[in-house]
């Protein structure tokens, strides 16, 4: 996929059609809760752009960034009230965005594309990096140390706040969609054909791992250092309780008024207890116990939701197609 899941829309059901038919023969999918499992209080936020908003990314409940096509960045300072487009320099596919206060972030996008501000997105100044690759997924340890992720098996990473990047070897040519770190050692990256990497030096070693499964992975999140969780195509979830030694297959079943399993695109947990899954066709997904059972999907959106942020476990939002931003504010 040259774009993230968006220019190659045929293929990918192909896939997923495949993918349904191995479903019969799993066992072990976890339980799917009832309509007693509270719903969180969902707003739709006014945009003002027709962009698809790849990536979002709240780092307090006021101040929040969008990136998408077209070159699109959108910020907020009143909790999404009010959207501003910030004056990017491209017209190139944003696909994710990290800050990692309130005033320094980056941006990644499709052909080596990096950018990054110190001011809090009021403008952005293009880093100079050595590839050609889409780049999907930036995530960040500290102020000062973070990676980016993208196309052919590209890892990149700086120690420096961005002034230097240099390549790490990854050992794949998949394309890597997602990096989480825990902290300046410890990471995890996810991509297609069920790629897994992890790394506890910083990534000067990053180490395969299997999930027994060739689905294509698009994001990955961990609430701690043992427990972690993966998304991907066709409903794909797994999960690991011991550092990624093991990934658990729970992928989510179809449903009663299910006609095709979902794309799940990105998954964040606010505690070691609550997370949340979004998808293609506007779909969300809620646990409140580790994951042990999940929430009916519902659609809180027309469109499919690509980003997802929780800067704490009492807002969220999520952000898609045609300029689409949800806040969610979860019941307690």
């Amino acid at each position: 996929m040259s774009v993230w899941l968006h220019q190659d829309r045929a293929r990918r059901r192909t896939v997923c059609a495949s993918l349904c038919v191995l479903l019969a023969v799993m066992c072990g999918l976890p339980q799917v809760a009832g309509s007693a499992d509270s719903v969180p209080f969902v707003t739709a936020q006014v945009s003002g752009a027709k962009s698809m908003l790849l990536s979002i990314q709240f780092h307090t409940p006021k101040n929040g960034w969008a990136v998408g096509t077209g070159g699109v960045i959108l910020r907020t300072v009143d909790g999404g009230k009010r959207w501003k487009q910030a004056t990017s320099g491209t017209s190139t596919l944003l696909t994710s965005v990290f800050f990692a206060d309130v005033s320094t972030g980056w941006v990644t996008g499709a052909g080596g594309f990096l950018s990054r501000t110190t001011n809090g997105g009021e403008s952005w100044v293009r880093q100079s990096v050595d590839t050609q690759q889409p780049l999907y997924g930036v995530s960040f340890s500290s102020p000062r140390v973070g990676w980016v992720v993208g196309g052919g098996g590209t890892i990149l990473h700086t120690h420096d706040s961005g002034r230097h990047w240099v390549e790490q070897a990854s050992g794949t040519t998949a394309a890597l969609y997602a990096a989480h770190f825990l902290d300046d050692q410890r990471g995890t990256i996810v991509g297609a054909l069920g790629t897994v990497l992890s790394t506890i030096d910083g990534g000067a070693t990053w180490t395969p791992q299997t999930t027994q499964n060739a689905v294509t992975l698009f994001d990955v999140f961990f609430t701690d250092p043992m427990t972690g969780w993966v998304v991907g195509n066709a409903g794909a979830l797994f999960q690991t309780t011991d550092g990624g030694a093991r990934w658990v297959d729970q992928t989510l079943p179809c449903g009663t008024t299910c006609t095709r399993l979902t794309d799940l695109l990105k998954v964040r947990f606010t505690s070691s207890q609550e997370g949340w899954i979004v998808g293609e066709r506007g779909m969300l997904y809620r646990t409140t116990d580790a994951g042990l059972t999940w929430s009916d999907g519902k659609s809180i959106a027309p469109f499919s939701l690509f980003g997802l942020s929780f800067p704490d476990a009492g807002h969220g939002w999520a952000s898609g197609e045609n300029g689409t931003i949800i806040h969610l504010k979860p019941s307690r």
